[in-house]
């Protein structure tokens, strides 16, 4: 197979490979790229695998960095571009069940290309858009497979977080698991354990916002995994219902939180730890609170002038798309037009500020943020008017 027309990126990256080429050695476009150029998705970076050595590669160009020099692989600067290279290289075996106790560099691409996950990655791509295809990958892509390259047992036993890379990638790409394949993941799942909660988040968050989420979900459940998810055990019932709810993929990090959070009915005060668990970021956290129970309130019902507030226009959208998600009516019109008549949108709209409230004698401590509180509860709710002495004499009263 050759493609005729390659990405942009391809052609910005070709001159890379033919100084690669002139001086001796075989290069290729490799991975994700491919595969995703072969379907006519958009491409984001561009790797690249070698027969030169990372010494040789450093020879052949004048900036490059060793981004994982000791894995083979050189990060390649050419006109403000970063391109990943990495030398053929073959591995031993992976007592850590995610990297190879030894990494050995070969000449050979197909040494290289057989220690990939799957087939549909084990494509590589001469810079002329020949595509070279040693593990039938090419069928697998026409077929909408996910099939492991060799023994699936032994990949997955190599790296186990491969088995999450699988249900994502069913997931974002709408395609079927194999059943060997399938039955590798199954007889692995509690290998999940031994690898760090953020490479697996990664993949959950991928498959939570991929094109076709209820495959993903359907395998996570089908093969085990989910049980080995941090947190996930007690809520079966309620994963196998978003297998069902879940018909598209949500639109963000924080949506797929809220989305986890909310219908596993955990309290705010749950939120925390449960999300810390997984290593996400306090920011990430706080809005997730917000957003988890603003869409609680929307399943319930409609919300007040005050809880309105508390989410604001920024978070409204996900705590909406949450509820749709879960069987509510999509109210976002009707929230944005009612968040948008409010008297203020955030507490530094008030028209006083605790230095006018002390020039009105009140004392500063922790009585001044109370009465600050109540004066912006008394003019989102319309029980007082936001303008300076209105507040004042409020708060003197």
């Amino acid at each position: 197979m050759k493609l005729e027309q390659l990405p942009e990126e391809f052609e910005h990256a070709r001159p890379v490979l033919q100084t690669i080429e002139q001086a001796g050695y075989e290069a290729y476009f490799v991975g994700g790229s491919v595969r995703d150029t072969i379907l006519g998705k958009a491409i984001h970076d561009v790797d690249i695998a070698t027969s030169a050595y990372p010494d040789e590669i450093k020879h052949l160009f004048k900036r490059t960095v060793d981004t994982g020099i000791e894995h083979g692989t050189v990060m390649i600067l050419d006109h403000g571009t970063g391109y990943e290279t990495t030398t053929f290289r073959s591995e031993s075996t992976y007592t850590d069940f995610r990297r190879p106790d030894q990494v050995t560099f070969v000449r050979s691409l197909a040494e290289d290309l057989k220690r990939r996950d799957f087939t549909i990655n084990a494509l590589a791509m001469r810079e002329n858009g020949e595509v070279i295809d040693l593990f039938d990958g090419l069928t697998d892509l026409q077929n909408n497979q996910i099939r492991a390259v060799g023994d699936a047992q032994e990949r997955f036993h190599e790296d186990a977080l491969r088995m999450m890379r699988a249900v994502r990638f069913a997931s974002q790409l709408d395609f079927t698991i194999v059943p060997d394949t399938l039955d590798a993941i199954t007889a692995h799942a509690q290998l999940l354990t031994k690898i760090a909660v953020e490479r697996t988040q990664v993949e959950l968050l991928k498959l939570l916002q991929g094109k076709t989420p209820q495959r993903g979900l359907t395998d996570l459940m089908a093969t085990g995994l989910w049980q080995y998810c941090p947190h996930f055990a007690p809520h079966e019932v309620a994963l196998k219902e978003l297998t069902t709810q879940l018909v598209h993929g949500v639109s963000s990090e924080t949506a797929a939180w809220t989305l986890l959070v909310t219908k596993f009915g955990l309290e705010t005060a749950a939120i925390t730890p449960f999300m810390k668990h997984w290593k996400t970021a306090n920011q990430t956290i706080n809005a997730v609170q917000t957003t988890s129970k603003t869409a609680t309130l929307l399943l319930q019902g409609g919300l007040n002038a005050w809880q309105l507030y508390q989410c604001g226009a920024d978070l409204m959208p996900i705590a909406n798309e949450v509820a749709v998600i879960l069987g509510a009516p999509d109210r976002l019109a009707s929230l944005t037009t009612q968040l948008a008549a409010l008297p203020i949108q955030h507490k530094k709209e008030l028209a006083v500020t605790g230095k006018d409230l002390m020039q009105a004698g009140i004392q500063p401590g922790p009585q001044l943020g109370a009465i600050l509180g109540d004066l912006e509860y008394g003019v989102v709710t319309g029980a007082v008017a936001n303008t300076h002495d209105a507040l004042v004499a409020q708060a003197t009263a």
